[in-house]
């Protein structure tokens, strides 16, 4: 028996009347749909932040134990419903607003229509022009993208994870011991050397050349 569903104390009908009402559902699940905060969803539906927090609780529970395989508990109906509601409310804000990012990044949002009419010169009609003006692709959506679904890789607080290679004349056999540094920089700093000036030109191979950027 899951120990995850807690027992509720049974509602009083000669009590106030129930905050879970379908107006106060609905509020709920439409200011979810436009993503804000939970906080401010509870503010448009006139309750508290704990007590949308401990519904959502009490839903999630409800829907966890039933997809363990225990029998739905009739008490948690609406709080399942609501939690189910709320997610995909929310889940619908979310692909929305990276969506419009995603725009943002592509470019080509219009931003400027100009229609203007004039008389052609060789036909001697009356031509309408259209000039749309769009929007540029802007990278810095991408990177917003990348540092937040992606923070172990593109966070601002990711490890960059460096690793140098090609650098040869390491002997077989050592690839394992011990890491003397100061032969490595020597070696990068000639291989970087190398990738740099090319032997030709040290040798006098090449007497002229032209550097293209």
């Amino acid at each position: 028996m899951s120990t995850r569903r807690k027992a509720r104390r049974p509602q009083s009908r000669s009590g106030r009347p129930r905050l879970l009402s379908e107006e106060v559902e609905a509020r709920l699940v439409g200011a979810s749909r436009t993503g804000v905060a939970v906080e401010l969803a509870a503010e448009m539906a006139g309750i508290s932040r704990s007590s949308f927090l401990a519904w959502m609780a009490r839903g999630r529970a409800e829907v966890e134990a039933r997809e363990a395989g225990e029998n739905p508990d009739p008490d948690e109906d609406e709080y399942a419903a609501l939690y189910e509601k709320v997610r995909t409310a929310r889940a619908t804000a979310a692909a929305r607003a990276m969506m419009n990012i995603r725009r943002v990044a592509d470019g080509g949002i219009v931003t400027k229509v100009t229609t203007r009419k004039f008389r052609d010169s060789v036909t001697g009609e009356i031509v309408e022009e259209t000039v749309e003006d769009r929007t540029a692709p802007d990278w810095r959506a991408d990177a917003w993208y990348l540092e937040r679904q992606h923070r172990e890789h593109y966070g601002k607080d990711a490890i960059v994870a460096v690793e140098i290679t090609g650098l040869g004349d390491v002997p077989a056999g050592q690839e394992e011991g011990p890491v003397d540094l100061s032969a490595l920089a020597e070696r990068l700093d000639r291989t970087l050397f190398a990738v740099e000036f090319p032997p030709e030109l040290e040798d006098g191979s090449v007497v002229d050349a032209e550097v293209i950027d």
